[in-house]
């Protein structure tokens, strides 16, 4: 991308969009190659190669559904230009053998068009979704490198506080950060659905 421009939209991802994805986990210069190697394993097992374009109808259908398309655990959204054009996605799932809590697994934005919003967009949806399944906690985990600042920066000012630390977890030097979001959801065990606090 030449200039910097807004997000129009948030929506699906079909496996088309995977080499641009791995493009924009490259530019962002934060991610080490195996990091991205985890992150294209996690949209291949969501969006399998041999998987058909979804038709019109099932590409409206995911923008409306919150589960992810194949049966996998991962759920995936995209942030578009006007030109349709994906330039970030974001990737969360239910943390297994938890009472609603949910990872978010990866979020990443341009270069291009970071400072204007897309970031937010994505988190924003992500939360958005999630407060419809009646989540409990959305955990984030992400470096303390230096690199890694602004990002720690930018869970903080959208309310997410640390909640732990484990010291040189990804090599020396480099600690885990763990972030942690509540939501308000209340669960009514006898309707099985949740209820927002107003």
């Amino acid at each position: 991308m030449d200039t910097v421009t807004a997000v129009a939209r948030v929506g699906p991802l079909s496996p088309a969009h995977r080499p641009r994805l791995a493009r924009i986990l490259e530019t962002t210069g934060v991610f080490r190659s195996e990091e991205i190697d985890v992150a294209l394993e996690l949209f291949d097992e969501t969006f399998p190669r041999d998987a058909r374009p979804l038709t019109d109808a099932a590409t409206a259908a995911a923008s409306r559904n919150d589960a992810p398309p194949t049966d996998s655990s991962y759920a995936f959204l995209g942030a578009f230009t006007p030109e349709d054009e994906l330039v970030g996605y974001a990737c969360y799932g239910p943390t297994p053998d938890t009472d609603r809590t949910y990872d978010l697994y990866w979020i990443a934005v341009d270069p291009a068009v970071q400072g204007t919003g897309g970031g937010t967009r994505l988190l924003t949806e992500v939360e958005r979704r999630l407060e419809g399944l009646n989540a409990r906690m959305l955990v984030v985990e992400t470096s303390s490198r230096p690199e890694y600042a602004p990002s720690r920066a930018f869970y903080e000012r959208r309310g997410y506080a640390e909640a732990a630390r484990v010291r040189e977890f990804y090599a020396p030097g480099d600690d885990r950060v763990i972030f942690t979001k509540r939501f308000q959801g209340i669960f009514n065990s006898s309707t099985g659905r949740g209820a927002v606090q107003q």
